[in-house]
């Protein structure tokens, strides 16, 4: 990639070439970035001590899948750029599990510890169920005094591409066009200790 062979022809090259199954495929297209752009991507990411008196917008499902992933113990990825993420690609099919509250839990305990001004966690619109968890999140972060909203969005990735804030996100594309980024999964499995794999 470095040489600048496109990506997915650069993995499915080498993933065909070494005979690897479609697991493996799936953790070299999720955690390599060519040394330029995860380089970028590094130089926007802040800790969570940065977030203090600051507007956080909080990619919701995407944040949510991977601390789930954590909680029960899937397999999650030091990336190329420095961020971490699951495999699972449950996404599209993504139903809540008995982790999901906890994971709520957590996210908001570890924001809360950070003291930011306000926080919007921003929740598809389109995926099952995504008004309730909504409202399950806006009553949890009114029982920690925690301001800001929990809503959906029919283009949540549009909606933190243009916001004036910090993002919470290991979206890559979406890494790109912040400003500032903070990775809450990675900054959670530090505090708890949690190892995680590097490619």
């Amino acid at each position: 990639m470095d040489r600048g062979y496109p990506k997915d022809s650069a993995i499915r090259f080498v993933s065909d070439h070494y005979c690897l199954p479609k697991e493996q495929r799936v953790v070299l297209i999720r955690s390599i970035v060519e040394s330029k752009l995860a380089s970028s991507r590094k130089a926007k990411a802040l800790p969570l001590e940065a977030l203090r008196e600051r507007v956080v917008f909080v990619d919701g499902y995407n944040v949510l899948i991977t601390v789930e992933s954590l909680l029960a113990g899937y397999p999650i990825y030091q990336c190329d750029d420095g961020f971490l993420r699951d495999t699972r690609g449950v996404y599209g099919s993504y139903k809540s599990s008995p982790f999901t509250i906890s994971a709520i839990y957590a996210i908001l305990d570890v924001l809360a510890l950070a003291i930011p001004s306000r926080v919007e966690v921003l929740l598809d619109r389109q995926m099952s169920r995504s008004g309730e968890l909504a409202e399950q999140i806006r009553c949890m972060m009114a029982k920690r005094g925690l301001p800001g909203d929990a809503r959906t969005a029919h283009d949540v990735d549009r909606s933190l591409k243009t916001a004036m804030a910090i993002i919470a996100t290991s979206d890559g594309y979406v890494i790109d066009a912040a400003s500032c980024v903070v990775d809450l999964p990675g900054e959670m499995a530090r505090r708890w200790g949690i190892d995680f794999l590097a490619v």
